[in-house]
């Protein structure tokens, strides 16, 4: 899954005279005797041969001049091998049946640590495609990972996925790459930026020809709110790498649109928003979830467990009433506002925090001046209110009133659909929620651009169809309601289990 592996350096493939089988017979013998935490250490960086047998190996050979040079013997393992690498000390996973030792690499995985971790010990195949928009370069700087293969006994999924799901979704995915559906529009992302450019010059504009009484000051607020979701919405394109063919252009328009739009860092949006796209609604690897169980009890099965266990840190069976005070309305002005700083500075991210700054700086000079500092703040303040109640709304609709549980290593295409629901096309649903009313289509192909969304559904559904899996599609306000219902329900059923387990 990973984009920048060290090169590690590595014994090359070659003519070797018998002295060094010999050697290289007794190092695997000896690797197989020793402990999991030292076999990983010597297959990803094997130990230097002592001088003596160094110079042994560099002697002309005639022999090995006239045998056929031959690659080193794979290695072998079973899925039960690789399951119990899974671990803080030993890492591996398993893409297209190569078996990969990321223990170290986890640091260094340009998507962050958790995302590729929350992988460990499974299959990560469809995962590593769906997030890669360079599958064959990543792959040349994965082979100091690679320690081996599954043996040929072993399936080539574990038990837990559903073997012809996957291979049609496979079939699916290519049909949908020769229709050329990820391929982006780039007329369609420049006018999308253009329309978020145009809103934040009227809102100033609103200040500037109508004057700060409570109406302008009001309107100028709604607009300013728009942008930022806007924004939002823009960001979460380049984030996920669906508008340019290269990174660095995705990477590039992500810090512009996070960071001098928004005044977010991008690192911080990676390192969360991998996770809830590799393992949505798995307590403890989607992090989109962890309001449970602190302050909501989420779920069928996380509510009753959390129930059975006794434990009540907040008064679960109301929290469908207290989410409209400490839900949509705080997350962003009381939460997020904050830690962003927090996480650039604590993880010394500071290209982050200078384009941050660059949105702060030019915020200010925008508005002080017509404002006063006193109602700038104000200004600020109820911007952030506004974008907060509209994310949470949109963001929640598609996720809470799933399922939620923790991860049993299912199929890519069952881990998305039960965590997952639609809200209906329209003009103003497309709008409004920056095309993540189709959050299955985006969910299933996550660097698909979205103008492309409506057009995969019909063939997403008539999968969903056939395996008989069902696909969920929801008017907007039905959806909402839904987050409210869902809440309740959990809450009863924690009550349920506190009372009477």
């Amino acid at each position: 899954m990973g984009t920048r592996a060290a090169r590690a350096g590595g014994p090359r493939r070659g003519a070797e005279n018998p002295a060094r089988k010999r050697l290289a017979l007794g190092a695997r013998q000896q690797t197989h005797s020793c402990s999991p935490r030292t076999q990983s250490t010597r297959l990803t960086a094997p130990a230097e041969p002592a001088p003596d047998v160094a110079r042994l190996a560099m002697a002309p050979d005639p022999v090995a001049a006239e045998t056929p040079v031959q690659g080193p013997t794979p290695r072998y393992f079973t899925w039960d091998e690789v399951a119990q690498r899974s671990g803080c000390e030993e890492r591996w996973l398993v893409i297209d049946r190569k078996v990969y030792n990321i223990s170290e690499f986890t640091r260094r995985h340009p998507g962050g640590s958790r995302v590729i971790s929350h992988y460990a010990g499974q299959d990560a195949t469809d995962p590593f495609v769906a997030f890669h928009i360079n599958k064959g370069l990543v792959k040349k700087y994965m082979n100091s990972l690679l320690i081996g293969e599954l043996s040929p006994e072993q399936p080539s999924f574990e038990p837990t996925k559903n073997k012809e799901l996957t291979d049609e979704f496979r079939e699916l995915r290519a049909t949908v790459e020769r229709m050329g559906l990820m391929k982006a529009n780039h007329v369609f992302f420049l006018l999308y930026l253009l329309h978020i450019l145009l809103l934040d010059g009227a809102a100033w504009l609103t200040l500037w020809i109508f004057g700060t009484s409570f109406l302008p000051f009001l309107l100028c607020a709604v607009l300013l709110s728009a942008v930022q979701v806007q924004a939002g919405w823009l960001q979460h394109d380049f984030g996920h790498l669906s508008v340019f063919s290269t990174s660095k252009w995705n990477h590039l328009l992500h810090h512009f649109v996070i960071g001098h739009l928004k005044g977010g860092p991008a690192s911080w949006w990676n390192h969360l928003h991998f996770q809830h796209h590799a393992k949505p609604n798995c307590f403890r690897k989607d992090p989109d979830i962890n309001m449970h169980p602190f302050f909501f009890a989420l779920g069928k099965i996380l509510s009753v467990e959390l129930g059975k266990q006794k434990k009540k840190y907040m008064p679960y069976n109301h929290q469908h009433k207290y989410f409209f005070l400490i839900g949509p309305p705080a997350l962003m002005p009381l939460y997020f506002q904050w830690y962003i700083f927090y996480f650039v500075i604590q993880r010394k991210k500071w290209v982050d925090l200078a384009w941050m700054i660059t949105f702060y700086i030019r915020f200010f000079l925008t508005y002080v001046p017509l404002l006063g500092l006193k109602a700038f703040l104000g200004l600020f303040f109820l911007v952030r209110f506004l974008e907060s109640n509209w994310f949470v709304w949109v963001s929640q609709m598609n996720h809470i009133p799933m399922h939620i549980d923790h991860d049993r290593n299912m199929d890519w295409v069952s881990t998305q659909l039960q965590a997952t629901c639609n809200v209906h096309k329209s003009a103003f649903n497309d709008w409004f929620s920056g095309h993540l009313n189709f959050q299955i289509e985006h969910h299933l192909f996550p660097t698909m651009p979205r103008h492309n969304y409506h057009k995969v559904a019909p063939l997403v559904q008539s999968l969903c169809a056939k395996h008989g899996i069902e696909y969920q599609s929801k008017p907007l306000l039905s959806a909402f309601a839904d987050i409210i219902r869902s809440l309740k329900e959990s809450g009863q059923l924690w009550l349920d289990a506190y009372l009477h387990q």
